[in-house]
């Protein structure tokens, strides 16, 4: 129980990383660094096959892309940068708190169901394993896919003037 908790504090402060620093290149590191940290949740809750698409491709191979990506833009001064982490600060300085007051909230008056999936033989057809089997690891793959095009969006998106 206590590792649960961990994790998922660590999960929530590379989100917060993530979404608040200025640096591109630290918030892709954030970015990959969330996703290790969901991948080892999924493991821990059972759902390999998810856990590894979320480390291959959203720990791995998106970040990549992003580097290169970056790495074609230029740089902006210090005090530019100085204006636009104040800006996003005081734009987001709530955040943090409605994120952890949403948490406690929805851990005390919230029951959380458990269940738990049937385990898979060894050998078990892929396309059967996943359409049928294991349908809830392929919902959260797909949510986790399109929070990702989402934090794209919203990391590239154009400052308003």
């Amino acid at each position: 129980m206590g590792l649960n908790i961990f994790l998922l504090l660590s999960l929530v402060l590379a989100v917060l990383w993530t979404v608040m620093t200025i640096r591109l290149i630290r918030s892709i590191i954030g970015l990959a660094l969330t996703s290790v940290i969901l991948s080892i949740i999924m493991f821990r809750l059972d759902s390999p096959l998810a856990a590894v698409f979320e480390l291959s491709v959203c720990a791995g191979l998106i970040p990549v892309i992003f580097i290169t990506t970056v790495s074609f833009t230029q740089r902006i001064s210090k005090e530019r940068l100085r204006v636009r982490r104040k800006e996003r600060l005081a734009k987001f300085f709530y955040l943090p708190f409605i994120i952890v007051a949403a948490g406690l909230a929805l851990s005390q008056y919230l029951k959380i169901p458990q269940f738990s999936l049937p385990p898979v033989a060894a050998g078990t057809d892929t396309r059967r394993l996943l359409w049928e089997v294991r349908h809830l690891d392929l919902m959260g793959q797909i949510l986790i896919l399109l929070a990702g095009a989402f934090g794209v969006v919203i990391l590239f998106k154009e400052p308003k003037k």
